[in-house]
């Protein structure tokens, strides 16, 4: 079986809510995203969802590809790696690798005939999960509702988004464990406030909360390389501390991880892909820290999931993606469970993809449309005050 060429389609879909954070408390309905088809001369198609932005990447990065067998998958992750060595695989060149990767596993897992979960050499086809409205533009009666169609599903842990009003946080959160213990079980609350704090600031605020609530973590509460304001706030509360979300590869992990900035690791597509987020979870078991898989169209991250030994437990978004494709999973009593068809169980509805293509982007469906907010790691900027100073 050979590679014999690459296509991609540029989409874009409504989600069901506002999504947004400290970053971006007022959010977005809009979501861009790119359909990657892997083809071979075996008849067997490779499919993964990428960034808009790494198209030319992920077509120039194929070059290397073409007329190889694709299930040597790790050889020819590390053929793509060595490539880009100069300039590293960071931005849209690290979500071209990603993207490429997924649909390599893809059709590995195809040419055995067999679901992915199986050929990464999972037992189990069950993923527990944790709800995560990424909900900052939600009013308390849309987050109540939010989290009580998760509890309904069983799913009795939560992330909320938190950083710019800890008296509205404190009562959100109080929202979140009211409607997620609906499930019958006790829930488990996570707090996220992506990178907006400094340590201190994070330090202050997290036993604030930790007065009124028993969380489970406390996710990105400093910036994600450093190592010693993360390690300050991971020994000052009582809560674990859960970052990696935004880091690249393995070798932004080693910092953290050696200097025990972190206590559950987070990987996802965005570690370099399967292969490469592979790499992180093992680097982590090493030192018995427990991993958490990020969210992603169609939970499809979820196959490697099931097959870690340390996985504690994976982001379940719910924000729509079934616009434009289909996957062979289930939720049952808060556990995601896999289905048996090959590969990702990841299908593309053709006609569906034709009616969301777009040639260009609304301004707020790209990823991370208004970057960092202002005062981050300064000063706190209230709700309702601009996310951005206005021009001069």
């Amino acid at each position: 079986m050979k590679i014999t060429g690459l296509r991609t389609k540029p989409f874009e879909i409504e989600m069901w809510r506002r999504l947004g954070d400290a970053n971006s408390p007022r959010g977005r309905k809009r979501w861009g995203g790119l359909a990657v088809f892997l083809d071979t001369d075996a008849n067997l198609t490779g499919v993964a969802l990428g960034s808009p932005g790494a198209a030319s990447s992920m077509q120039s990065l194929c070059e290397l590809l073409i007329g190889c067998d694709p299930r040597g998958v790790r050889g020819l992750w590390q053929r793509m790696v060595d490539q880009v060595f100069k300039g590293g695989n960071e931005g849209t060149v690290n979500d071209a690798i990603g993207a490429l990767d997924v649909a390599l596993w893809d059709l590995k897992a195809k040419a055995n005939n067999e679901p992915l979960w199986r050929t990464l050499g999972s037992s189990s086809r069950r993923v527990k999960l944790y709800a995560s409205g990424i909900e900052s533009p939600l009013s308390d009666d849309e987050l109540r509702e939010f989290y009580t169609s998760m509890a309904k599903q069983g799913i009795s842990a939560g992330k909320l988004k938190v950083g710019l009003d800890r008296e509205a946080d404190l009562r959100r959160i109080g929202i979140m464990r009211d409607a997620l213990a609906t499930s019958g079980k006790t829930p488990e609350l996570m707090i996220d406030s992506n990178e907006y704090w400094s340590p201190k600031q994070a330090i202050r605020t997290i036993r604030f909360f930790e007065e009124h609530f028993d969380l489970t973590w406390c996710e990105e509460p400093a910036r994600r390389w450093d190592y010693r304001g993360l390690r300050r706030v991971s020994r000052s509360v009582k809560a674990a501390v859960a970052t990696g979300e935004n880091l690249n590869a393995i070798n932004d992990y080693v910092p953290l991880i050696s200097n025990e900035a972190v206590d559950i690791v987070q990987v996802g597509v965005g570690t370099s892909g399967i292969t490469g987020a592979i790499q992180v979870a093992d680097l982590a078991y090493g030192f018995e820290l427990p991993v958490a898989m990020m969210n992603c169209p169609g939970n499809f991250m979820a196959h490697l999931a099931a097959a870690l030994p340390n996985h504690l437990a994976m982001e379940f978004v719910d924000m729509g993606w079934e616009a434009v494709l289909t996957t062979d999973q289930r939720i049952e009593d808060g556990w995601l469970v896999l289905g048996d068809s090959p590969g990702l169980g990841l299908q593309f509805d053709s006609d569906a993809l034709d009616r969301h293509a777009v040639e260009e982007f609304s301004p707020d469906a790209k990823p991370s449309p208004w970057g960092r907010r202002r005062g981050a790691g300064l000063y706190i900027v209230g709700p309702d005050e601009p996310e951005r100073l206005p021009d001069d």
